[in-house]
C-alpha cells in the first residue's frame, strides 16, 4: 500500500468523524422536550475568583433573569432554569434555531472554601452569580 493511498483513507476518517462529531452537536442542541422533566442542555461558564467573592458567568443570551435560579447545595453551585422562544417566534418560519430551547441545568463544584449570600444579575447577556466568601464557618 503506498502512503498516499493511506494518506487519503486517514483524511477520509476524519473528515467522516468530524462530521459525525457536528451532527452530534446539533442533536445535543436541538430544541426539544426533556424527558422526566430532566434538562436537555447545559450552558457555558466561566468562573473567576476575587479575594472576597467567586463570580460565575453562565453564557444565556435571551434568557429572562426570572427564569433562572442559583443555589448551593453539597459543594456545588447548581444554575438551572429555562430558555423560552419568545411568543411572536412561536408562529415564525424559522431558518435557523442554533441557541438551545427548554430547560438547562449547570452543576459546577465549589473551589475549596466556604460561601455564602448567592445573588444572580445580568451582565452582557449572562447570567452573574455572586457567591460571597466567608471565612471559617460552614459551607
Amino acid at each position: 500500500m503506498s502512503s498516499g493511498r493511506s494518506g487519503r483513507w486517514m483524511w477520509a476518517d476524519a473528515v467522516d468523524l468530524l462530521e459525525r462529531m457536528q451532527r452530534i452537536q446539533r442533536q445535543s442542541f436541538a430544541p426539544g422536550r426533556p424527558a422526566g422533566g430532566m434538562p436537555n442542555w447545559e450552558p457555558p461558564v466561566d468562573m473567576i475568583e476575587t479575594a472576597g467573592e467567586l463570580l460565575v458567568l453562565v453564557a444565556l443570551p435571551g434568557v429572562d433573569l426570572d427564569q433562572t435560579d442559583a443555589y448551593i447545595e453539597d459543594g456545588v453551585l447548581v444554575v438551572r432554569g429555562h430558555r423560552i422562544l419568545p411568543p411572536e417566534l412561536r408562529h415564525a418560519r424559522v431558518h435557523r434555531l442554533e441557541l438551545p430551547q427548554g430547560r438547562f441545568e449547570r452543576r459546577l463544584p465549589l473551589p475549596g472554601g466556604h460561601y455564602d449570600n448567592v445573588r444572580r444579575s445580568s451582565a452582557h447577556g449572562c447570567l452573574l452569580v455572586t457567591l460571597r466568601k466567608v471565612q471559617g464557618g460552614a459551607r
